[in-house]
Parts: structure tokens; sequence; C-alpha cells
């Protein structure tokens, strides 16, 4: 299977620390994030190779990364970065735009896993693969206990048996506190799929959106996924996650 990180985003919530560089690279505890999500993925037995999307102004971040991270870490899964060639937030190509341009540009016909790049957590990649593996297509998600921070993300409705029976991306008024979280299983069989929805004319920007139509294409299931999560979503949330990483000493 193949690991599809995103990383295209310009991140302008989080001004002026994203500026001049990436929010995947900046360091939560000393470590970047993206070194921390990569650490993960490559404890997934059957992943073999790792694709980074990024835009054409952080493009050389990226490579600067990964020359240090290869020659620190000497990963035995190639990573592989693709310039979506945008350079602004005007015309960015959206999550599902940069996930469909490297399906094209690399010739994916292998399950994938997709991660969003400003993620933290703990659990085991490897354990949620095997999940995905086993149901088709799975989202990882967490029960926020807040409908107010519920409202900031896709809210998941699912049955006894974890399939998604309901699925609202960023509701005003959230029916509930589970949310999806920025990592996801795709099966081979339903790569097409990102092609179809884009032809369709759906809003290319946020993963949410194609979950929300993918769940009623096929069937999806969710992953409650154990452990702390964080999304860097702004300077508060950053500062947050960086100072209990130092404190904890992870």
């Amino acid at each position: 299977m193949k690991a599809l990180l995103l990383g295209a985003g310009y991140a302008t919530r989080l001004y002026p620390l994203t500026r001049t560089r990436p929010k995947p690279l900046l360091p939560i505890g000393g470590v970047t994030i993206l070194q921390r999500i990569c650490d993960q993925i490559l404890r997934i037995p059957t992943v073999d190779r790792i694709y980074l999307v990024t835009n054409h102004r952080f493009v050389s971040h990226y490579y600067t990364w990964l020359r240090d991270f290869q020659e620190s870490r000497k990963p035995a899964v190639p990573i592989e970065i693709f310039d979506d060639l945008t350079t602004s937030n005007d015309d960015r190509l959206g999550a599902i735009g940069d996930i469909d341009f490297v399906l094209r540009h690399a010739k994916v016909d292998d399950d994938l896993l997709v991660i969003a790049g400003d993620n933290l957590f703990d659990f085991s990649l490897t354990e949620f693969v095997a999940f995905g593996q086993s149901k088709g297509a799975a989202v990882c998600v967490k029960d926020v206990e807040s409908k107010e921070l519920a409202s900031l993300y896709g809210v998941v409705k699912v049955d006894a048996n974890h399939r998604i029976l309901d699925f609202e991306e960023k509701p005003p008024v959230p029916r509930a506190t589970l949310v999806a979280v920025g990592v996801y299983f795709f099966g081979r069989k339903c790569l097409a799929l990102f092609r179809q929805y884009i032809e369709e004319g759906q809003s290319k920007d946020q993963p949410g959106y194609f979950v929300q139509w993918l769940h009623q294409k096929i069937d999806l299931y969710a992953y409650a996924i154990p452990g702390s999560w964080y999304d860097i979503g702004d300077i508060d949330s950053y500062t947050k996650a960086n100072e209990l990483y130092l404190q904890e000493g992870k």
C-alpha cells in the first residue's frame, strides 16, 4: 500500500509562523509534525512508498527536510515529493485536488493511507490499516466531547457495526460530538471515486466534503482512535500542543 501526506496548504490562520514555512514543518516538542507522522507510517509493514504533496512556494523546504530525514533516519521506504505547482491560497488545488493530482501523476493502483499533515496522534496506524483493509474504506474518528468543538470538524453518526450512517462537514449546530480525524484509508477500488467526485463539480477543499459524499456511494467505516489527538489549526492550538509535548518529553 501507499501513504500520502497532505502538505500543500498555506495555513494562513497560523501566520506569522507559517508565512515562510509550511505547517507540517513546525516543531512540536522539538520535532517537526511531519517527522512524527512519518515515524508512525514507517512502522506499518505493508507501506512500500510514501508520497508528500506540497505547493510550489514551500517545495524547497520539504526537499531540505527530506534530505535531513533520510540522513538521520535512513528510512527503508522511499519518500517522494510532489509539487502541485500552486503558489498561493487563491490558486490552491485543495486537499481532494491534491490527492487526485498525486493519484494521476504517481499512477497509484494500491490501497492508500491519507494523512493530513497537521495531525498529532499516538495511536497505532498499523491497527487502523488492518481495520481499513478488512472493511475496504475507513475514517479515523474521535469523540471531542464538545458540540462547540465538533462544529469545526466533520460530525459522524455510526451504527453498531461502525458503518458511517451520516456525515456532516462543519455543521453549525452539531447533533453529536464524534468527529472525523484527518487520517483515512481508501482501498484501491475506491480510488476512481476521487476523479468521479471532482468531475461532478464537488468541493475540492476539505477531505470531509469527500467523505460526506463517499459514504453515500460505498460502505464506509469509522475507527475510534485511542489516545490523544491534536489538530494544529491556529496559533493557540499549536502553542498548547507544543507546550504539552515539551512538558511530557514526547
